[in-house]
């Protein structure tokens, strides 16, 4: 197979980079070496739509945060993604605090960022009434917002898909080699691709693909962060983003709602050996929990569903690899995408798109390109003459699967039909949210797994909750 773009990793970076490039006459590949798209930190972080005023001013962070905002929420809303501008919070428990949010702010003001605010602790307080009344000063961001990303990733690559782009996945990069001004990609399988220009979009493993291609001169340092999800009875606790002042301690954790009404909490930030590390630990949750606690002390922490650990990718400096390779012609870099990534993952695919056209891509827009990607229908929100026009049309959706989240069978179906479409237990869950409830799956797993099994034309044995290495059963019982 031959292409004019081929891209390595389909998280929320290189997905919108397919949907960028998806506008043009291109033939462009997406490779992925899991069993579905947003598998590494586009499936585990906070969801957080940066205002802008954290970055270092001059930065490509600060660049691409300041216009990534709007573009991103423009994107959400043409992508059906949920999202929220629900704004944020930084918090200051000290007069030293209190001195860093004005520096915040005056760095804020020089990144562009709009919409900020300095607020007293009584003047934040009527905004958030469950707020810590240590809490004597905050640095108030309208502009920022909240996101579901692995949702944003899925609805990304399937408009890129239904706009032509190919998405293989189960591809494990083994091997990258050059000849005729086009890159042979080769997978552990032996599978092999061939393309014009290469763009590293793998997130953790980005060095290890530049080292592969023959250009790594920089290091992923992996950190993970460890949150907690608690139900949506302590959704309200907080409605804004809350950030904690930066501090040694401090830095990074956050009491945030979700796009879906729940509330979460952390991340710590400690570096571990892979971006593959993505246990919990005990010490890293009651370090959460103590933190969180002092933003907002109210929360009931027995209110807890699950836990997770995203790994985000990190460079020594700090800020975002976004370069053509001086060494390897045609070769593109997109690397160290940590925070603020997601925000700007759409200003990134813009970028990226610049960059490959000043190496020679020629960009010739499509006659005919949609950027809108159909609703799959979140039912459990919809009115009564709504559902009923469904059921009506297709009776899958009178069938409550999970009855946490409210999924209907007509939405798992749709989820496993729809490009790019979910393969294992996972994939259903985090396209429809069937599972992400109090019981986790308990009731609506089997059932998941029928389905899959029957739409894929698999047997159930041959059902995974994330790919190789995952299996849900392990036999039958005669």
């Amino acid at each position: 197979m031959e292409f004019d773009v081929i891209i390595i990793g389909a998280g929320v970076t290189g997905g919108m980079l397919a949907r960028e490039l998806s506008r043009y006459q291109l033939s462009v590949c997406l490779l992925e070496k899991e069993n579905d798209i947003a598998m590494g930190a586009s499936r585990a972080n906070s969801g957080i739509i940066h205002g802008g005023y954290d970055p270092i001013p001059g930065t490509m962070k600060a660049k691409m945060n300041s216009r990534g905002v709007e573009l991103l929420f423009e994107a959400a809303a043409q992508l059906h993604v949920p999202h929220e501008r629900n704004g944020s919070m930084v918090c200051a428990f000290s007069a030293e605090e209190e001195s860093t949010l004005e520096e915040l702010y005056e760095q804020g003001l020089e990144n562009g960022t709009p919409g900020m605010q300095l607020l007293s602790g009584d003047e934040a307080r009527v905004l958030e009434p469950y707020l810590s009344e240590k809490v004597t000063k905050v640095l108030r961001i309208t502009n920022a917002g909240i996101i579901s990303p692995y949702e944003l990733t899925v609805a990304a690559v399937g408009n890129a898909m239904d706009n032509g782009v190919q998405l293989l996945c189960n591809f494990e990069v083994k091997g990258i080699s050059k000849k005729d001004n086009h890159f042979t990609v080769t997978a552990k399988t032996g599978e092999r691709v061939r393309g014009r220009f290469l763009v590293n979009c793998a997130g953790g493993y980005s060095d290890k693909i530049a080292a592969l291609a023959g250009d790594c001169d920089f290091e992923i340092i992996p950190r993970a962060g460890e949150y907690m999800l608690l139900d949506k009875s302590e959704g309200l606790r907080a409605r804004h983003t809350l950030f904690q002042c930066p501090g040694i301690e401090g830095k990074g954790i956050l009491v945030a709602p979700t796009v879906h009404g729940n509330l979460l909490v952390g991340p710590n930030a400690v570096r571990v050996e892979t971006p593959a590390s993505t246990e919990t630990t005990s010490e890293g949750l009651s370090l959460v929990k103590r933190l969180s606690a002092k933003t907002v002390p109210s929360v009931d922490y027995r209110q807890v569903i699950t836990s997770f650990t995203g790994v985000r990718a990190s460079v020594k400096g700090g800020d975002f690899i976004l370069r053509l390779s001086e060494k390897v012609p045609g070769l593109l870099h997109a690397a160290a995408i940590d925070s603020p990534g997601l925000t700007c993952c759409v200003a990134i695919a813009k970028h990226l798109t610049v960059l490959l056209e000043q190496a020679g891509l020629a960009l010739a827009e499509k006659e005919k390109w949609n950027g809108i990607r159909e609703d799959p229908c979140t039912f459990r929100t919809l009115s009564d003459d709504e559902k009923d026009a469904y059921i009506k049309a297709d009776p899958a959706y009178g069938r409550i699967v999970c009855r946490c989240e409210g999924v209907s069978e007509g939405e798992i179906l749709n989820a496993i039909r729809m490009n790019p479409g979910a393969r294992d237990v996972d994939g259903v869950k985090r396209r429809t949210r069937s599972g992400m409830g109090r019981c986790q799956g308990g009731f609506c797993g089997p059932y998941i797994m029928q389905l899959l099994s029957r739409e894929l034309g698999i047997p159930m044995e041959q059902i995974t909750k994330s790919g190789e290495g995952s299996p849900m059963l392990t036999g039958r019982m005669e």
